[in-house]
């Protein structure tokens, strides 16, 4: 199949599309969680993803955030490093999705929908994993650089 019939296979017809719902947010969050390594996922086991329109206000509270607009996504639980006597046994850890801002931000800034949520994805999970939004950072800027050697090879 050619370059041109791909893309034309995955065209959208922006005269009947309509603008991704919770549950289209959901089933693609899923699908990218699926891609992810086996590993990974292992240790997200426990992990429930919820996807709404927007954090609430206790979480806008919390957060200190501007706006509505302002969380793409949320890690909320103990995560892996705590230990399991410390943590409620009732409560799984969550990853919540923001469906509003994340099509705002995609609208933005031009990425696929599916990369977008991505790496709000892996940013959360990183989270559960106990890492700080200093060190995803750090691995993203590690990672991009790793890839920019290998399209520029010296």
């Amino acid at each position: 199949m050619s370059k041109r019939d791909l893309l034309q296979e995955k065209a959208v017809n922006w005269g009947t599309a309509t603008a991704p719902s919770l549950e289209d947010i959901e089933t693609l969050a899923t699908q990218v969680f699926r891609e992810l390594p086996a590993k990974f996922r292992l240790c997200c086991e426990n992990v429930v993803f919820w996807v709404m329109d927007f954090p609430d206000e206790e979480t806008m509270e919390t957060m200190e955030l501007e706006n509505e607009y302002d969380l793409l996504g949320l890690y909320y639980g103990g995560g892996v490093p705590s230990p399991p006597a410390l943590r409620e046994p009732v409560l799984p850890d969550k990853i919540f999705l923001y469906r509003q801002p994340l099509l705002s931000y995609w609208a933005e800034h031009g990425d696929s929908l599916g990369d977008l949520v991505r790496h709000v994805l892996i940013h959360e999970i990183g989270h559960h994993f106990g890492f700080s939004d200093e060190d995803m950072e750090l691995i993203e800027e590690s990672e991009d650089s790793t890839e920019e050697e290998k399209a520029n090879p010296k």
